[in-house]
């Protein structure tokens, strides 16, 4: 019997009333393995409405309560990481070690979550005038939405709700129909921890559900992640609609080599970071940039190790990379590199035929090197988002330096050598918002913001952090003058005044 995915709404399971309804696949075997419901209009509002009523009390709630109930909620997701890895390696097909490091760092933010009170203490003066003081707080929003992506179905939503319900919210999540499973069991966990029902809520679906989310009066906020246009067009629409908008579009990483780095190093961290989770991640090195003669060298090192990445199921554990999502998806990968050496590309690994045997209908693809590529290239242009990794060639750091920040993306970048002083140009001259030095994917921790620049982040706020406390509040200051106790009548008193 296929397996059906319903909503969350109001603390419990709300099965699909549309009729209309999605199918997911085990990547690994290309086959159908469940449904999940596609909420209508009304079912959006329905959750809606239940986190709004939450709200008038969560809102209220202390501060002990709240973070109480994400210490229980951390307690339970660290006993079910196992569980959660497997629910990801069945519908997206990452390995499972992959799959319990997505866990792991979403971990990272529930435990900011947990320290919340320290992020939300407010500021106070006194005497600014004579009996004067002003104090700035920061408050919740009300209800806010998050809409998230595929390739991290538990990673990316734990970047949103636990900040967003320890500042005082309440929550709407929209996870990616690809693979469900994931947000429906960390609903579960969050109300087996004790959060009040409707404080968190889920609806699976397409674009009707999203767009019902950013047009509803009562959502404040909106979150998102996923591709540059989608990522606009959520900012576009949301703002329109007086929502505060986080939206976290594409990228296209560059990692820059000089000729004094480590090349052994630099070789194991471009497989690492361009083949990893099949490079369906916004943080994947996708383009290296040789500076110098070190162009064939580097390029002999990298397929080297490339060649022996052993692909096949999420579920076996010698498989250190596992298929694609889909088939559309895979297909859409593999033409890049059917297409590259017609744009002047030189292919140096096409892993565009690849099978596992006994698993032949799986959406699988092996790794692919394209060298020598030239910026017109779409493999090089576009956001590629499989394990498709571009070579390029320039003559010196300046060079390389003006073709990264002439890319429209800006999430994140690395640079490898050992001269400190060239890295500290480098970050201070490079346009992406995080930059690693011999670091190839520099996702900060949880207490320092993730995002980039410029088609990369559409929005004024980074995601948790600092900036993901203050996106999901809003400050407001108080002034304050009350008398003094002397001032008060006192009768008859013929004696000397007081003086202040």
């Amino acid at each position: 019997m296929t397996k059906i995915v319903n909503h969350w709404i109001g603390g419990k399971t709300a099965e699909g009333t549309s009729g209309t309804y999605g199918p997911v696949t085990d990547p690994a075997t290309g086959e159908v393995t469940t449904k999940v419901a596609f909420a209508s209009v009304e079912e959006v509002d329905a959750a809606v409405a239940a986190a709004q009523e939450a709200y008038l009390t969560w809102g209220r709630s202390s501060l002990a309560k709240r973070t109480s109930v994400l210490f229980a909620f951390r307690a339970l997701l660290d006993a079910h990481r196992d569980e959660i890895a497997e629910l990801i390696t069945a519908e997206h097909g990452k390995v499972h070690s992959d799959a319990l490091g997505e866990v792991a760092r979403g971990l990272e933010i529930v435990d900011l979550a947990c320290g919340i009170s320290v992020q939300l203490k407010g500021e106070l003066s006194t005497e600014v005038a004579t009996r004067v003081d002003v104090a700035s707080i920061r408050q919740p929003l009300g209800v806010v939405a998050g809409i998230t992506p595929f390739n991290f179905p538990a990673m990316v939503p734990l970047w949103m709700f636990p900040l967003a319900i320890a500042c005082g919210n309440t929550f709407v999540l929209k996870p990616s129909e690809k693979d469900p499973s994931a947000a429906v069991r960390l609903a579960e966990l969050l109300s087996e921890a004790g959060l009040p029902d409707g404080v968190f809520n889920v609806v699976h679906g397409d674009k009707l559900a999203v767009d019902r989310l950013l047009a509803h009066p009562d959502v404040k906020a909106v979150s998102f992640v996923g591709s540059t246009p989608i990522a606009r067009y959520i900012h576009t629409t949301a703002s329109a609609n007086g929502k505060r908008v986080q939206a976290l579009g594409g990228a296209k990483n560059h990692m820059l080599v000089l000729p004094d780095a480590d090349l052994d190093a630099a070789a194991d961290a471009a497989v690492s970071a361009a083949y990893g989770s099949a490079g369906e991640r916004c943080m994947a090195i996708s383009a290296v940039v040789a500076v110098g003669a070190i162009g064939d060298t580097l390029v002999e090192k990298i397929r080297e190790r490339a060649e022996k990445i052993k692909i096949g199921p999420g579920n076996d554990p010698a498989s250190e990379m596992g298929p694609l999502i889909t088939k559309a998806h895979r297909d859409k990968v593999a033409s890049y590199v059917a297409d590259a050496a017609g744009e002047g590309a030189e292919v140096v690994l096409d892993g565009t035929g690849h099978t596992v045997e006994g698993h032949e209908g799986g959406h699988w693809i092996g790794i692919s090197l394209l060298d020598k590529v030239p910026t017109s290239a779409k493999a090089y242009q576009d956001e590629i988002f499989g394990p498709v990794l571009c070579v390029l060639r320039t003559e010196t750091y300046e060079e390389a330096l003006d073709l990264i920040n002439a890319s429209p993306y800006g999430n994140g970048t690395a640079i490898f050598t050992r001269d400190g002083g060239a890295a500290r140009r480098f970050q201070l001259e490079v346009e992406a918002g995080m930059v690693g030095v011999n670091v190839p994917i520099p996702v900060p921790v949880g207490y320092h913001s993730f995002g980039g620049w410029k088609d990369s982040l559409f929005g004024d706020h980074h995601i948790y952090g600092n900036d993901g406390t203050h996106f999901y509040t809003r400050g407001k200051v108080v002034t304050t003058r009350w008398p003094d106790p002397s001032d008060a009548p006192t009768g008859i008193d013929l004696g000397f005044p007081r003086n202040h």
